[in-house]
């Protein structure tokens, strides 16, 4: 019981230790379950998502992941489900033919809201309508699954993006291309 408690902490473990070698190869059992809530909830709000809406889904989160306000000031939930809400009710007024630009309320909403627009204008290029609803069904329900990780974690401000950063892995973006390989010829 000690060593389980206290291992790397204020006991120090040799490196061939086998007790050391098995917690790391077999994470404590509440990082499974919170493994566990983290993917059943994310898989509920995609529950009967197409494809194309799916993508649309994981594209956004992962946008969310990489987004750092310039201004110093953390992104939390709020400020995700204001972004979110304001750029569906605009989806949704656009996918009935009437242009009608929605604004969140809040400065750091307002600055996620624009940071997201280019993001959709691309992925929706020559999608018109269809991808208009698409985009608001992706939007609501980004809204709806941050309220309610918010909601099961009140205590923490960033209880959907800290979901999100335990479910979707990191991407490598800028990872430096291969050398050229030596153009020497041996005989």
């Amino acid at each position: 019981m000690c060593c389980g408690t206290k291992r790397l902490v204020e006991i120090q473990c040799p490196s061939d230790c086998v007790y050391l070698a098995t917690a790391r190869e077999h994470p404590p059992a509440a990082i499974l379950r919170q493994q566990q809530r983290d993917v059943e909830l994310l898989v509920r709000f995609m529950r009967d998502l197409n494809q194309r809406q799916s993508q649309l889904f994981f594209l956004i989160d992962a946008f969310l992941l990489r987004y750092h306000p310039a201004e110093l000031q953390p992104l939390v939930d709020d400020d995700v489900i204001e972004a979110a809400a304001a750029l569906a009710a605009t989806s949704e007024t656009a996918a009935r033919g009437v242009i009608y630009e929605h604004r969140p309320a809040s400065p750091p909403a307002e600055r996620l809201a624009a940071a997201l627009k280019p993001l959709l204008a691309k992925a929706g290029q020559n999608g018109g309508t269809p991808f208009e609803r698409d985009a608001a069904v992706v939007l609501r329900r980004i809204e709806e699954a941050a309220r309610e990780a918010r909601a099961n974690d009140r205590d923490n401000r960033r209880a959907f993006l800290d979901l999100l950063g335990r479910v979707i892995p990191e991407s490598d973006e800028q990872e430096t291309p291969p050398a050229a390989s030596p153009r020497l010829i041996v005989p």
